[in-house]
């Protein structure tokens, strides 16, 4: 089975998420980043998986991009569906449901909330400032959920 994991990411936590699918699923799996590439052969792939990172509330305008340029494509595929962010409960499942069109929503095989990280080395200087105030804390956290990448490989397997 041909697997595309498309994804955009600010500091990582997205791309290190989407090798984890790489690395667990198996199959002939691609992986591109939309910030290096905007040109793909989505008809080439079977199964699409898209994830992105949630950044004050928002997804990265190019997964947005991405997914209202091929949806008309994407509803054809098996597709799986994951955001990474530092929210939990309901507040991550409403930026889910905000991150992605409602019709692949409905249409996913497989649905993911992965958690998130704070890495300040790769953040700017206001970035971490903004994330020492508000969610007081001071120092690099992950708390990306091994558990939901599994459950998500089981549902899109």
């Amino acid at each position: 089975m041909k697997i595309l994991i498309v994804f955009a990411t600010k500091h990582g936590c997205t791309e290190r998420c989407a090798n984890k699918l790489k690395d667990k699923l198996t199959g002939e799996i691609d992986t591109v980043n939309l910030k290096n590439s905007s040109q793909i052969n989505v008809s080439n792939y079977k199964t699409v998986i898209i994830g992105v990172s949630i950044h004050a509330g928002k997804i990265q305008k190019k997964v947005k991009k991405f997914c209202q340029n091929y949806l008309s494509i994407l509803i054809d595929k098996r597709i799986g569906l994951f955001i990474c962010c530092m929210e939990e409960g309901e507040k991550a499942t409403n930026q889910f449901n905000e991150a992605f069109p409602d019709e692949l929503i409905q249409h996913a095989s497989a649905t993911g909330i992965f958690g998130g990280e704070f890495n300040f080395e790769k953040m700017n200087f206001i970035e971490r400032y903004i994330v020492k105030k508000i969610a007081k804390i001071d120092k690099s956290i992950s708390k990306i959920s091994e558990k939901n990448i599994n459950k998500f490989i089981s549902q899109i397997s």
